[in-house]
Parts: structure tokens; C-alpha cells; sequence
């Protein structure tokens, strides 16, 4: 099957079957996708959007046609082109810096995407910003002007809201230009690593992804690019902020501003 094969049916709407068997949902998934970028979000704490990056992963590796993977949860510059396809999980890693990393993603809910990509001779790449260049990007100005004034404003909002209102507004402008640098990064890495033939695909937040205020507005001209965001059902989704919404059952409530507090406190 060649990539242009793969097209993109439709435009943000949910896949059926969205709440079928899992397995065969992801799958049916994977012939549905285009080529060139393929830009993924989740929300981090959700298993079975991680399922899906595995499954997708794993199927375009075999079939030949993943040419990268790319990710938020590693910076950049971190690699694992020329490991072995039997590399251990400790060497890729260690390759990656997993265990450095000031998140501490857990491996358990990205490792097996990760070595599905390894193990089918397929690089992964660091997506994110360095964390040595957070302190830089907040005092850089220019950042500002990457986005127009709607979208900037938006960010804005978003920082606010994510960290539910208990940010210092002296903190907002700042840590705005963060996510704004994250994307720039994530957008030139993928940029660097476009294939002709292959998908190069990168696994990353669903604010990252957005085509109204993430990833794709900082993409190289010229580069097909297709985002696909997964949100749980009840989450609320911008129609317009994805080419195709992946929604997975509901899951239980969980009060993420009474974590943030905690957080604070401490």
C-alpha cells in the first residue's frame, strides 16, 4: 500500500467505531491517515490514548512507511538513530535521557510506542524545548510576535486556566512564551526529520497540537501536515483545532485544581 493510500477521510469528526473493541478501532484508524506529518495529541493521563500512539506506531513500522517518531516527553537533540533494533528499554533510555528529564514522564505509558519505533528500526527524536532554554525563552520578546494576536491572547488564557487561576499574572506572559518556544521546537524538529515517502510522527499534548494555536502554525511551508487529537468523551474539543477527533470512553472525575493546590503548597 503506498501513503497516499492512507488519505484522510473527513475533517474533526469522531472515527467509528469510536467506542467498539479497542484494538480494532485503532486499527481502522491507521488506514484512514495521511502521509507526510502526522501530528498526535492526548491528554497525558489517559491510557488508552497512549494505546493508540502504540498502534499506530506500530502498524506504519510495519508496514514501512514511519520514517520517525518525535516527542514532547524528550528534548531535543535527544536520539536513537543508530541503536540496534534489540537495543534494551535501559540503552534507549539512556539515549533519550528519560531519567533526566525534569517531567519524569513515565516510561510505562510511552515506553511501549518508544520501542515499537526501536524495535522496527524506526529513529526516535526529543521534540521538546531544552530545559537549559526555558529561562531564555521567557525573557524572549520576539516570541511574541510568532503568533497573531487572537491566538497569542488564547495561549494566554490557556496558561491561566491550566494552572486554574493561581499563577501570579506577572508569570502568565512569561510562561506563554515556554509553550510557545516548545512548539517552535517540536515544529523544527519535525520539519528537520520530513520524509517524502514515510510519516514522521509526533506524540505530544493536545494543546501542542492544535492548528489554531500549537504545532502546525510554526511548520515549514510546504509540509502536508495532519493533526489527530484524542480526547476522552466529555472532554470539550475545538472542531477546528484538529483534522480528526479520536474520543475514548469516559473516565472518572478528577479534580486537577485540588492536585495544582497541593502542588503549590508544597
Amino acid at each position: 500500500m503506498t501513503l497516499a493510500a492512507l488519505g484522510l477521510v473527513g475533517c474533526a469528526q469522531p472515527l467509528a467505531p469510536t467506542h467498539g473493541p479497542a484494538e480494532e478501532a485503532r486499527r481502522a484508524l491507521v488506514q484512514q491517515l495521511p502521509a507526510t506529518l502526522l501530528l498526535v495529541g492526548e491528554q497525558h493521563d489517559a491510557p488508552e490514548h497512549q494505546a493508540l500512539q502504540t498502534e499506530l506506531v506500530r502498524q506504519l513500522s510495519e508496514k514501512g512507511q514511519l520514517g520517525a517518531l518525535v516527542l514532547e516527553m524528550a528534548e531535543a537533540g535527544q536520539t536513537t538513530q543508530g541503536l540496534a533494533t534489540g537495543a534494551s528499554e535501559s540503552a534507549v533510555q539512556a539515549r533519550l535521557q528519560w531519567a533526566q528529564n525534569p517531567q519524569r514522564w513515565p516510561w510505562a505509558a510511552y515506553g511501549p510506542s518508544i520501542m515499537a519505533a526501536v524495535r522496527g528500526g524506526v529513529p526516535v527524536l526529543g521534540g521538546n524545548l531544552p530545559a537549559s532554554q526555558v529561562r531564555s525563552a521567557m525573557q524572549d520578546a520576539s516570541l511574541d510576535q510568532r503568533l497573531g494576536e487572537t491566538a497569542l491572547r488564547q495561549q494566554r488564557d490557556n496558561i491561566r486556566d491550566g494552572h486554574c487561576g493561581l499563577l501570579p499574572e506577572s508569570q502568565i506572559v512569561p510562561m506563554t512564551r515556554v509553550q510557545i518556544a516548545r512548539d517552535l521546537t517540536m515544529a523544527r524538529t519535525l520539519s528537520n526529520a520530513a520524509h517524502p515517502r514515510r510519516v514522521v510522527l509526533l506524540i505530544a499534548g493536545n494543546q501542542h497540537v492544535r492548528r489554531d494555536l500549537g504545532v502546525p502554525l510554526h511548520m515549514s511551508s510546504g509540509l502536508e501536515t495532519r493533526v489527530l487529537m484524542a480526547v476522552t468523551d466529555g472532554e470539550a474539543a475545538v472542531p477546528t483545532a484538529a483534522d480528526r477527533i479520536w474520543r475514548s470512553p469516559p473516565r472518572a472525575p478528577r479534580d486537577y485544581c485540588a492536585e495544582f493546590r497541593q502542588q503549590m503548597k508544597r
